[in-house]
């Protein structure tokens, strides 16, 4: 996939997740849990690699923080499940890997990295224990909706090459 197709594609995915996020969330004491991020990662990481990703990630939580339907957790969050997803399919090739790395990367490392955003930036006393189940039931939720819409698009060869195009087994530069 060309440079501006992966650009344009990075944005319309960034956008779709910022405007659904005012429909779709669960709130979480102070957090706002999104599974659609989560969804988006997955697709991210599958069809534009590590970096497009991690972009996608970075704009819907800014989009999101500046609409006031995100938090502060979004950036950590999104961003560490979206690379750890990118990574994980351009090892392996495996759909199942990026929705676990989206799991893992989000719903553990993610968690983990907002506790301290919660105590030292805003002042509340955030429980990693009450985090990390939070970040991991959305990140479950949107990383089998994600590894399911590619599972249909792969079954029925509607994503064309693009699906292998990101996997370090392909270095057609």
């Amino acid at each position: 996939m060309k440079k501006l197709n992966k650009m344009t594609l990075t944005a319309l995915i960034a956008a779709i997740t910022t405007l659904s996020s005012s429909l779709i969330y669960i709130p979480v004491g102070f957090a706002k849990i999104f599974p659609v991020q989560h969804f988006a990662n997955v697709l991210s990481a599958v069809l534009l690699g590590p970096w497009y990703a991690v972009v996608q990630a970075f704009l819907s939580s800014l989009l999101r923080n500046i609409l006031g339907t995100g938090s502060l957790f979004a950036f950590p969050g999104s961003m560490i499940g979206a690379l750890l997803a990118a990574i994980l399919y351009q090892k392996t090739k495996k759909l199942a890997f990026a929705a676990v790395g989206e799991v893992i990367g989000t719903g553990i490392l993610g968690a983990m990295a907002t506790y301290p955003i919660g105590v030292l930036l805003l002042g509340q006393e955030a429980s990693l224990f009450g985090l990390v189940p939070a970040f991991a039931i959305s990140s479950v939720t949107g990383a089998i909706m994600g590894y399911g819409l590619l599972k249909i698009l792969a079954k029925n060869n509607a994503l064309g090459g693009i699906l292998h195009e990101n996997s370090t087994h392909n270095r057609g530069l």
